[in-house]
């Protein structure tokens, strides 16, 4: 809305030609653990614990089972074939079999024990942050660019929901296999086993350095994520405007260097888990080499039998996987990590204050605003607050027009009433009751609010109106059209059925306005706060509406945002804020006589003590 952007908090810069959209507002996150990242999403994982459970057990028989291989091998080479006995050799193969046969079973075991309750997980989670996000006071959706937000709710839930899946399963089962494999291998040949584990040691350095890295990283490529989607989304709201202005090639260039840092960084991460990968490939291989070297002169020279090192090897081999597998697990852990920081960063925002303050007095009825002050959250320090000591009482069933110059934060105070944004000092009272001492569904039902930029949803208009009250029947509907002179509604192609597309862009501005208006007034509310709500009707449209909210303003106690002489007009009272502060409160005829500040701004001329200031 356009008094929003005016009264919205300073603007940081903005890359090329200001299209980009501000991606310095995300706060810089602080440096967990993995594991401390990672435990914080127990409490979601809490209810699948016994499936989890059950998928470990089943995933570890059935590396153990492989384990049980080298074992049966051993007896073959050693037995059968040694002795050149055929009849024992089919019950060792058969054994073989069904070992194959069982660790299959149980691999598929795993899959299915956990992959329906891990979706559910990842459901509970999305709806606490879409749940939070919209609890969320709206200085922080100010902060924070939306495709951030987008990427959180999507891509990071995914990551975390497959970790759950695959690779918490497989670092549990795995190490318990590696440490299975490696007692196997000390009772096959303790020496062997030495030589074998001499990578260990330089491996667990190598892999902790990694994981540093790694998390870094991958932090950063989520987050690149998130501005990439952000750009998108913006390109397509507002394609309009971008080819209204020729502006799509410079928005194509920015999305194109937003997407070079992220293939840039993407080149980093496989690089880092490339790396990783040859250490812990290559080093064990060098040591399994010399094992083979070492054994082959143990059987040449009958100190170990052809079938131990038959064994030992086929052993070793067994936990190329688990050892391998590191790599890919832990780079996996590190996303994951991430995905649950950049989760809880949002989770972990503070909610708006609820707090009473007992300024008000009981018996003041109407809307009061007593000493109250605001600033943005994000504001420079040296700069005065927007609001500053305001204190006007809307009398019960009046009407006050808020009027003032262009940016002076008569959207901002507005936006106060229903706590869009809360107070820095003071307090509003409705009815006498502090607006802070209300539950916010009790308060959004008595205050109703029609912005001067109306934003409207992909559905319905019968949808999009009742939003206002949703309980509402057809008949309310019907006086709420008719009282913002929405008749176009009736030759829609469905009528209050069609689908106006997303933002409702397939209307008018002048159509969209009066949806809004007309979801403001459905709900019959005590108070109503309007801010400029007919600046896109002609003039004709606009006698009509106003002739139709007359009656409305007439039953309800109303806050009226006005830049108009004729929506001034509609109020009882007006207020004109300047400075910061009510600086005049009367009639329109009282003000025009008595303060010239007001007669200035009703005729659009520059006010006797802001000319000097004006630009020649």
């Amino acid at each position: 809305m356009a008094e929003n952007q005016e009264t919205a908090a300073p603007p940081t810069p903005a890359d090329g030609d200001g299209l980009s959209p501000d991606r310095t507002a995300v706060p810089t996150p602080s440096r967990h653990s993995v594991v401390r990242s990672l435990l914080r999403l127990w409490p979601y994982a809490r209810v699948a614990r016994w499936r989890i459970a059950g998928s470990v057990a089943a995933a570890g028989l059935a590396s153990l089972s492989v384990l049980a291989v080298p074992i049966v091998l051993r007896s073959i080479v050693d037995g059968p074939i040694a002795h050149r006995d055929l009849a024992a050799l089919w019950p060792l193969a058969g054994l073989l079999l069904a070992l194959g046969l069982a660790e299959a079973a149980l691999f598929w075991t795993r899959r299915v024990v956990l992959a329906r309750p891990m979706a559910r997980v990842e459901t509970a989670m999305r709806g606490d942050l879409y749940a939070k996000l919209q609890r969320l006071p709206v200085s922080f959706h100010d902060r924070w660019p939306s495709g951030q937000l987008l990427s959180r709710a999507t891509a990071d839930m995914f990551v975390m929901r497959l970790f759950f899946v695959f690779p918490l399963v497989f670092l549990i089962v795995n190490s318990t296999v590696f440490l299975t494999g490696t007692a196997l291998m000390f009772l096959l040949d303790w020496r062997l086993a030495l030589i074998t584990l001499l990578p260990a040691l330089p491996l667990i350095v190598y892999t902790r350095r990694f994981e540093g890295n790694y998390q870094v990283t991958s932090r950063l490529a989520q987050d690149q994520n998130g501005d990439l989607t952000t750009v998108v989304e913006e390109s397509v709201l507002g394609i309009r405007i971008l080819k209204a202005f020729g502006r799509h090639r410079t928005m194509a260039e920015e999305f194109r260097r937003l997407g070079l840092e992220l293939r840039r960084t993407e080149l980093r991460r496989a690089g880092l888990l490339g790396n990783l990968w040859a250490v812990i490939v290559g080093l064990p291989e060098l040591a399994l080499g010399c094992a083979l070297a070492v054994g082959a002169w143990q059987v040449a020279d009958g100190s170990m039998s052809a079938g131990t090192l038959v064994a030992f090897l086929s052993t070793a081999l067994a936990l190329r996987w688990p050892v391998e597998s590191l790599g890919w697990l832990l780079g996996f852990a590190a996303e994951a990590a991430s995905a649950s920081d950049r989760f809880f960063e949002v989770m972990d925002e503070p909610e708006a204050s609820a707090e009473p303050s007992g300024l008000a007095p009981a018996e003041e009825r109407g809307i009061r605003f007593t000493g109250v002050r605001f600033r943005y959250p994000d504001a420079p320090d040296d700069t005065p607050d927007l609001l500053d000591g305001i204190d006007l009482h809307v009398r019960p069933g009046e009407t006050m027009a808020l009027v003032g110059t262009t940016g002076c934060g008569k959207t901002t105070l507005t936006a106060l009433i229903p706590r869009l944004y809360e107070t820095t000092g003071g307090s509003i009272t409705l009815d006498g009751t502090d607006i802070r001492d209300l539950p916010r569904a009790r308060l959004r039902e008595l205050v109703s609010v029609a912005f001067e930029e109306p934003t409207l949803f992909s559905a319905s208009v019968r949808e999009n109106v009742l939003m206002g009250a949703p309980d509402a029947g057809p008949d309310r509907l019907a006086v709420a059209l008719a009282t913002a002179q929405a008749g176009f509604v009736e030759k829609l192609p469905e009528g209050a059925d069609t689908q106006v597309g997303e933002q409702g862009l397939s209307l008018s501005g002048g159509q969209r306005q009066r949806l809004a208006l007309a979801r403001a007034v459905v709900g019959d509310p005590r108070f109503l706060v309007l801010d400029d709500p007919l600046s896109a009707l002609d003039v004709h449209t606009e006698a009509l509406v106003e002739r139709a909210l007359r009656q409305v303003l007439a039953s309800t106690t109303a806050l009226v945002v006005a830049h108009r002489p004729s929506t001034v007009l509609l109020a009882d009272r007006v207020a004109l804020l300047e400075g910061g502060r009510i600086a005049a409160v009367g009639t329109h005829q009282e003000l025009l006589h008595s303060s010239p500040a007001y007669r200035a701004l009703m005729s659009g001329e520059a006010a006797p003590e802001l000319e000097g200031s004006l630009p020649r």
